[in-house]
């Protein structure tokens, strides 16, 4: 079998192509979801072409492996399946009941409160921070005007219950990237992820308890008009929910949840037949930019990996590592300082997800804490960015009333979840825990 030859650090200059072109399209676009980030990756592979040494039948088979992985190809089903559950449920009228009904038992006084707590269900439920926000956005911003209540603090708040969401969901694109990358089951990662997310939101909720409760003179009758939420609109997302913390295989849980969302809607006259096999498709459809990503940079990483790049980039990140637990901090700012640059969390765990399972092995970093610790690094810079897609939407509802800077300073969760994140590196709290636990089978037996 031929192989690509070795060269060092110049096998990452295909990989640099692709985050330029991806961070240079959004600078000069002014949009950093202008170019769909399968064409710039795209872009990378040519170069790797031209750049890497070695035959082109060579380059062609190593792209071929990298793209055909077996846990590329997971993590590409895993997503097609994702989608068809999110989209069939949502046709069902999911999404709207469940707003409908959290909005329906809410106190007034506490609509902060409420609305995290919402927005942390929802996005938990649907596997999304982008839908959850762009369902309850538009009702954050009303409820504050009518409540005079602040609009930084309930627009914070469902950013942050919304990152919670996408962080811990069981179907979020970040949750499938980060436990296939680290070859860990998604209900492990779901444990240490809660070790740390947990109290972080308990800390939200208390901060935003107290401001409630120091809130006085709130107008009350103010909730806009809502209709009755059904219950069995909402019971597709609870089952998907209590089977992927059974430990039941992703992709059980997500089929059945799929046919019990359409059999909902059968049975409700929300779907026909047909118009539920075409809310499935519409659900794969609406994946393919991000099975396309993976599986392209599945490629291209295992181009750069063949030629030496990963080996060089990881003797680069070892020397600036002191030892266990500056590894972890290492694995923060590698996947922030990415996200940073790329402005998706998604993409940015599918990129660094060779180099920090290599630091992970190097220095016995048990994978279920690395897999929660890639996911919570690229949910808390993509939550904070002013040009990521959550901020970007959020301002979009305010139509110039806010600033990025008012948001980031009601932001509450996220700057705990980092908190304890250094807390769960920095203390042996979480490494006792998992002293305890054995690990079981990886995320595609989860």
């Amino acid at each position: 079998m031929q192989h690509i030859q070795k060269t060092g650090g110049w096998a990452l200059v295909p990989f640099l192509v692709f985050v330029l072109t991806f961070l240079g399209a959004g600078i000069l676009l002014n949009d950093f979801y202008a170019l769909p980030a399968p064409v710039a990756v795209l872009l990378g592979i040519v170069s790797a072409f031209f750049i890497l040494r070695g035959s082109t039948e060579a380059k062609v088979a190593a792209l071929i492996r990298g793209c055909g992985d077996s846990k590329i190809v997971t993590m590409c089903l895993i997503y097609l399946l994702a989608g068809a559950f999110a989209t069939v449920t949502k046709a069902v009228g999911g999404v709207d009941a469940t707003v409908n009904l959290g909005l329906s038992v809410l106190p007034v006084q506490y609509l902060a409160l409420g609305v995290f707590l919402l927005a942390a269900f929802l996005s938990t439920a649907t596997g999304t921070s982008v839908g959850a926000i762009v369902a309850l956005g538009p009702i954050a911003v009303g409820l504050a005007e009518q409540s005079h209540t602040s609009l930084p603090l309930l627009l914070g708040a469902l950013l942050g219950g919304a990152m919670f969401g996408d962080n811990l969901s069981f179907i979020s694109d970040t949750t499938i990237a980060a436990t296939q990358t680290q070859e860990c089951s998604m209900r492990d990662k779901f444990r240490v992820n809660i070790l740390i997310a947990g109290p972080a939101a308990l800390v939200t909720i208390g901060l935003l308890l107290f401001t409630g409760w120091n809130t006085a003179g709130t107008p009350e009758n103010l909730l806009p008009e809502l209709h009755a939420a059904s219950f069995w609109q909402i019971a597709p997302y609870q089952l998907v929910i209590v089977l992927a913390v059974s430990g039941v295989n992703v992709f059980v849980v997500l089929t059945v949840g799929t046919l019990a969302s359409g059999a909902v809607g059968l049975a409700t006259g929300h779907l026909e037949v047909l118009s539920f096999g075409r809310s499935v498709y519409e659900g794969f459809t609406g994946m393919i930019e991000i099975f396309l990503l993976s599986m392209l940079t599945g490629g291209l990483a295992q181009m750069v990996n063949e030629a030496g790049g990963i080996a060089f980039l990881l003797q680069r990140v070892s020397k600036a590592t002191r030892g266990f637990r500056s590894a972890q901090t290492g694995i923060l700012a590698l996947v922030g300082g990415t996200n940073t640059a790329i402005a998706n969390n998604t993409v940015s765990i599918v990129v660094t997800g060779q180099v920090v399972k290599e630091v992970s092995r190097k220095y016995s970093i048990d994978k279920r804490k690395t897999a929660a610790l890639l996911d919570i690094a690229s949910c808390v810079v993509q939550g904070l960015l002013p040009y990521g897609a959550q901020i970007l939407i959020l301002l979009s509802f305010t139509e110039g009333q806010l600033s990025f800077l008012d948001l980031w300073a009601s932001a509450w969760y996220l700057y705990l979840l980092l908190l304890f994140s250094l807390v769960a590196i920095y203390t042996p709290l979480v490494d006792r825990f998992l002293a305890r636990q054995p690990a079981a089978a990886p995320a595609v037996a989860a």
